[in-house]
């Protein structure tokens, strides 16, 4: 008989999970407006398949996380695919979270640059040192952390995202969306995740697991019950999947003058109160370091083990390349390469996670 579930290691579990996903792609907007409102209603219904994918996902790397009790959280990939496929996407997943720790160094100096008008390197260093800090103390205190911030940080985009659209409600009309949307499009300011609008949510799903896969398996690890586990993946990812939709809507509402920008939402900011978009360019702040510390701590613990001598000086390395490149490439370029290419990668990951899935409930 499973223990009770216990409501606090629910909500930290799901707080993790939306704290991970925010990041700079999220907090910025960038992330929203290239997978989901540059396709206009379609992208909506692409939010929608994210969020079933995404619960399914959450919930299944907990759980197996919980059952199986890996060394090492990036076992989970043999665990699926085997062991010379999955150490592929092992590898890969640790490349990846590595550059986009680099996409989350870039998004602070691109946020406070725009918002501040702060050179560069201030934004990529604080959010490289804050990281670093958080990162040498250890997967439980960096899970106490980032657990009780992102909720609140996806509240905020909540509320800012339905203020924009009860301010813009007329512009959702499918007949000026799709007119705003051509017309940025002739202007090449409309950048999109992929050709269509299926392909896009699955790329998004894709590179969400790649971030996600060691991370949950070794949160997983320390829950009370499967069922404790599975609750809090699925709770994550509505929360989660609820904000983007909300924030689409937002950035549809007003895609005319956020496509093209590096920061869209702290133009939904602005259109509230200047005063608010300074306070939010701070919360954007938070949701980029959220991210950029489990991103970090992936790399990190994937060669080295916590607390040791090697874990601490492979950190301080990883986070001098990541300000370095970071300041090198635009912010918004780094997204839709990284993002776009590990995310097919990633979708190949979900469609054997979903065979195994079923061929497991055969027998």
């Amino acid at each position: 008989m499973e223990k009770p579930v216990n409501i606090r290691t629910i909500a930290i579990f799901s707080g993790s999970i939306i704290a991970f996903l925010i990041g700079s792609g999220f907090a910025t907007g960038q992330e929203v407006l290239q997978y989901f409102a540059a396709y206009g209603y379609k992208g909506i219904a692409g939010a929608l398949l994210t969020l079933l994918l995404l619960v399914y996902v959450c919930s299944e790397f907990l759980v197996v996380g919980y059952t199986e009790r890996f060394k090492k959280g990036n076992d989970i990939y043999k665990y699926y695919c085997g062991e010379k496929l999955g150490t592929c996407f092992d590898y890969f997943s640790t490349l990846f979270c590595f550059l986009s720790f680099i996409v989350m160094v870039a998004g602070a100096a691109a946020t406070l640059h725009q918002h501040y008008n702060l050179p560069p390197i201030v934004g990529a260093l604080i959010i490289g040192i804050l990281t670093l800090i958080t990162v040498l103390n250890g997967l439980l205190k960096l899970v106490e952390v980032i657990g009780k911030v992102g909720p609140v940080i996806v509240i905020i985009s909540i509320i800012l995202g339905v203020t924009s659209l009860l301010k813009n409600y007329t512009s959702l009309d499918p007949k000026i969306v799709y007119k705003a949307l051509a017309n940025v499009e002739n202007q090449s300011k409309l950048v999109k995740a992929s050709s269509t609008w299926y392909l896009a949510s699955f790329s998004y799903v894709g590179f969400c697991m790649l971030w996600l896969a060691g991370f949950l398996s070794s949160l997983g690890a320390k829950a009370g019950s499967k069922k404790e586990a599975r609750i809090g993946g699925v709770f994550g990812a509505i929360l989660f999947s609820i904000a983007v939709i909300i924030v689409a809507l937002g950035l549809l509402a007003t895609i005319e003058i956020t496509a093209g920008t590096q920061i869209p939402m702290l133009h939904l900011a602005n259109d509230i109160s200047p005063i608010f978009s300074s306070l939010f360019a701070l919360i954007i702040l938070a949701g980029i370091y959220t991210t950029a510390v489990p991103l970090l701590w992936n790399v990190s613990s994937r060669f080295t083990d916590e607390k040791t001598k090697s874990f601490k000086i492979l950190t301080i390395s990883l986070v001098i390349i990541g300000v370095i490149v970071g300041l090198w490439i635009p912010f918004a370029k780094l997204i839709n390469i990284v993002y776009v290419i590990n995310g097919y990668f990633g979708a190949i990951l979900l469609l054997i996670m979903i065979f195994k899935t079923l061929k497991g409930r055969k027998h």
